[in-house]
């Protein structure tokens, strides 16, 4: 028998209407276009402004949009992996509402929430699932509705993050292409320094938590900078190594989207040109769990079978790594 391997076949994404631009931000809080731009990378973000709707919404959109793009009846679907870090509730699992809004409902489906590194860890979640033999169609989802939990007067925060969804299908392949190897990290020394402080059941929701303001990300944003720059590097590097891969062999690498310095530090590591290095940071900024696959979906029309491509992440707990990818197909 030959071996499965696990190859990405179909791509989605959503993005909601409204644009928020550092323009606009300008008359919000003390900044402006140039300050942004120079230290992030980021010109604009979407926002969901519906207040009714959460981030079930945005993924249910960005599934719906793979599977009318790759003509799939929801119905052949084995599994759905939620990748997020604003769940619509608590408790109950937003997945799970996704996959029977999409019509998946012979699925069974969960909330997988590793920070921005979601989508990287759901990535190896479904491939094992695929690999075991055990299911044909797996559909991750990688979706954040983040302005529900940025302060939009601190301009730490709200200058960064924006809301939307990416989708990609995981399928078994016999030709040795799809997830080749990963590399995947956590250290909880992170806990402090990237959060949000209270609605859990440490500091659970009460009327002082609200006052105080605690359900809101806050961010030590020098320490989570240096410790994101140092381990998606030294991830993205470690991935070539183990597998004597050359900066000639990869074809594209893409990265989190949460810093363009980020971004460029990760592709000096590896050595990599420019025009190797993928980035849509300009137009959604920092989507959280939707940054790797809204980039997968944005730049899929330049993947080719076989390209070798390089996914790295980092993520507040701290949560980081990488992964190296064979393209499975060329868009039709």
């Amino acid at each position: 028998m030959n071996t499965i391997t696990a190859a990405i076949t179909a791509v989605g994404a959503y993005v909601p209407e409204f644009v928020l631009s550092n323009k606009v931000l300008e008359t919000m809080v003390d900044t402006n276009d140039e300050w942004i731009t120079s230290r992030t990378g980021i010109k604009e973000r979407r926002i969901l402004k519906d207040k009714d709707k959460g981030t079930s919404f945005l993924a249910i959109k960005a599934a719906q949009d793979l599977l009318a793009k790759a003509k799939i009846d929801p119905l052949e679907i084995d599994m759905v992996i939620m990748a997020t870090a604003t769940a619509d509730m608590p408790v109950a699992s937003t997945g799970v509402y996704v996959a029977t809004q999409i019509g998946a409902t012979n699925a069974f489906a969960y909330d997988l929430q590793a920070a921005c590194s979601s989508f990287l860890y759901g990535m190896s979640t479904a491939a094992a699932y695929i690999q075991s033999g055990r299911y044909k169609k797996v559909l991750l989802i990688g979706a954040d509705k983040m302005s529900s939990i940025v302060d939009y007067t601190d301009r730490s925060t709200c200058i960064i993050f924006g809301d939307g969804a990416g989708a990609v299908l995981f399928e078994p392949n016999y030709e040795g292409l799809g997830l080749k190897d990963e590399y995947l990290r956590s250290d909880g020394i992170g806990r402090d320094f990237l959060k949000i402080d209270a609605g859990g059941s440490l500091h659970p929701t009460s009327l002082d938590t609200i006052k105080e303001n605690r359900h809101n990300i806050v961010q030590d944003g020098k320490t989570v900078f240096k410790y994101a720059v140092t381990n998606m590097a030294d991830a993205s590097e470690t991935i070539l190594k183990r597998n004597n891969l050359t900066n000639e062999d990869v074809d594209w690498l893409v990265p989190h989207q949460a810093n363009k310095r980020i971004i460029d530090a990760t592709a000096s590591r590896m050595n990599l040109e420019d025009s190797k290095v993928l980035m849509n940071i300009e137009k959604y900024g920092n989507t959280t769990s939707a940054t790797l696959p809204l980039v997968l979906n944005d730049f899929e029309h330049l993947f080719k079978k076989g390209d070798t491509i390089i996914l790295a992440a980092f993520g507040g707990g701290f949560t980081w790594g990488s992964i190296y990818l064979k393209w499975a197909y060329d868009k039709q």
